[in-house]
């Protein structure tokens, strides 16, 4: 196989994010979109947490602190009908968490995904606090852009619950994908390297574990 220069070049979590988003999104059912929202719930709860201990190691960065106020106790997901009134501020983890609740969902499959992402938050909260910090500048800047573009190409979005996730991803574009004023510019100082690769491989494990058909 030949190699590319792009490729030399590229981080190993850069090229893991590259395979994690080639997985199979176009050919998931609706079932299946259901539980990458369930699993995205547990990335979305580790990225809050990331980003808190990113501007307590940063204390001066107002970079930071802008990053956060466009992910903690904002509006800019508000209003969306049962999980935000309008102008109600909340973490955007909390939209995703009350989102999973729109529509009735199968008991034993949403517990075999709850574990899953339990054991995933497990894991991720026994890495160094700096591995977290820098992680959110892989996130901010280009990888979850690219991971949510990829899943918006899952065909069927139907229904309260997807419909509300689809919202989520494509605001969630929309913020970062401006290169100036962007939440991938107000992070990518912290200069991530191969350091964050454990945290990427955390990501792909909870969604190909949760979401079986990913690897179809």
């Amino acid at each position: 196989m030949q190699i590319s220069e792009q490729d030399i070049d590229s981080y190993a979590y850069e090229r893991l994010v590259e395979a994690i988003c080639a997985l199979n999104w176009k050919g998931l059912s609706r079932e299946d979109l259901i539980d990458v929202a369930t699993a995205y719930y547990y990335f979305s709860v580790q990225f809050r947490e990331n980003l808190e201990i990113a501007c307590v190691q940063y204390p001066d960065d107002e970079k930071l602190r802008q990053l956060e106020l466009g992910e903690c106790n904002t509006d800019n997901l508000s209003p969306w009908p049962g999980v935000a009134l309008p102008g109600e501020k909340l973490n955007h983890d909390e939209f995703m968490r009350r989102l999973l609740d729109l529509s009735p969902v199968d008991r034993h499959r949403r517990g075999c995904i709850d574990g899953i992402g339990r054991r995933y938050l497990d894991t991720i909260r026994r890495m160094d606090p700096d591995i977290r910090a820098r992680s959110i500048a892989s996130y901010e800047d280009g990888g979850l852009e690219k991971l949510f573009r990829a899943m918006l190409t899952a065909p069927d979005w139907d229904g309260a619950l997807l419909q509300a996730f689809r919202h989520f991803l494509i605001q969630h574009i929309r913020f970062d994908e401006d290169p100036e004023q962007g939440h991938g510019a107000l992070s990518r100082h912290l200069a991530p390297d191969d350091r964050i690769l454990p945290l990427w491989q955390e990501c792909k494990h909870l969604l190909v574990e949760s979401v079986p058909a990913l690897l179809s």
